[in-house]
């Protein structure tokens, strides 16, 4: 797929980040899309800021869908026929996800689940739900959304990250496979993997939102952040929980504001990588390197040692 004009694309979590640069670089390369996601209010802004420079004809729907709940994406996949005139798609990108269940021990089940059924189970449900539409059009292309934490489980020695993990590692695996099941089967429609490093989005405030109704931190949040710092050596004895709930709010602002990748240039590899036709997508300097290390030595991949080394090749806050 060489070019996006008169194609129609599908994305989900197009409120922020990514999915809303996705939408901006698509409708200004000529495309038509549909996203999805849980804030409607998001949507419209994102709706709003494409709108800005609209081609005439073009057309850009919004549908309010939790992509772990398979009902909402089969009536976002109805709505989508109705308002887009439409019997096919060509552009599916499961790219919603929220973080959070980092521990087996010290997270509620519901969290743990949470996270995995928008991470995993929402790309699953994506395919499922949109491959008839796909397989219809002459030329298609899925774009799932994995992560650098799809091939290394962990932002850091002191806090546990298995929900997110498991979930990105599910999704590498099932868009590899998926590989040659659409060769055999489908060969019109292609498929890559996209794998970020740390990319200048929402995803940490967005994730509580999700988790807890706010961006403030619960009981067992408050008792996790202070374990995290504690394990970075800073003294928490004498931090209330509201010195707890500020420093969890200027993460969130440095994961935006500090990446070394932001969502717009991130969106734009990702757009040049189905362009190329490449299964294997990694987004940023630090995910190319982090990448090389793994494979370079992955028993060592989990020591305190390789960590300090990969903060100070890349210059990482996270974690």
């Amino acid at each position: 797929m060489k070019d996006f004009a008169g194609k129609i694309a599908v994305i989900t979590g197009g409120g922020t980040g990514m999915g809303r640069e996705l939408a901006r670089q698509l409708v200004a390369e000529g495309c038509n899309v549909a996203m999805c996601d849980v804030s409607a209010e998001a949507m419209a802004e994102t709706k709003r800021l494409c709108e800005v420079e609209l081609p005439q004809g073009l057309r850009i729907t919004t549908h309010v869908a939790d992509v772990s709940i398979e009902d909402h994406y089969k009536r976002f996949r109805d709505e989508l026929i109705e308002q887009q005139a439409t019997d096919k798609i060509h552009l599916l990108f499961n790219n919603a996800g929220i973080g959070g269940g980092g521990s087996l021990f010290s997270n509620t089940r519901e969290q743990w689940e949470r996270t995995f059924n928008i991470c995993w189970g929402g790309v699953y449900l994506g395919v499922r739900t949109f491959l008839p539409l796909l397989v219809k059009a002459d030329e298609a292309h899925i774009v799932n959304t994995s992560s650098v934490n799809g091939f290394w489980a962990s932002v850091g020695m002191g806090v546990s990250h298995t929900a997110y993990s498991a979930a990105k590692f599910a999704v590498k695996g099932f868009t590899e496979a998926m590989i040659n099941d659409l060769r055999l089967n489908a060969p019109h429609v292609k498929c890559s993997v996209v794998m970020p490093g740390h990319i200048g989005t929402s995803i940490v405030s967005n994730s509580r939102k999700v988790q807890n109704g706010s961006d403030q931190l619960n009981a067992d949040e408050l008792k996790q952040a202070r374990q995290r710092l504690q394990g970075q050596g800073i003294d928490v004895a004498k931090m209330s929980d509201a010195d707890i709930q500020q420093l969890a709010l200027d993460r969130a602002r440095i994961f935006h504001d500090e990446a070394p990748t932001s969502a717009a240039a991130a969106a734009k590899v990702i757009l040049d990588g189905v362009k190329a036709e490449r299964w294997r997508i990694l987004v940023g300097d630090d995910a190319h390197l982090l990448d090389e290390r793994v494979r370079k030595a992955p028993e060592q991949a989990y020591s305190p040692e390789f960590y300090q080394d990969l903060v100070a090749a890349t210059g990482w806050k996270v974690g």
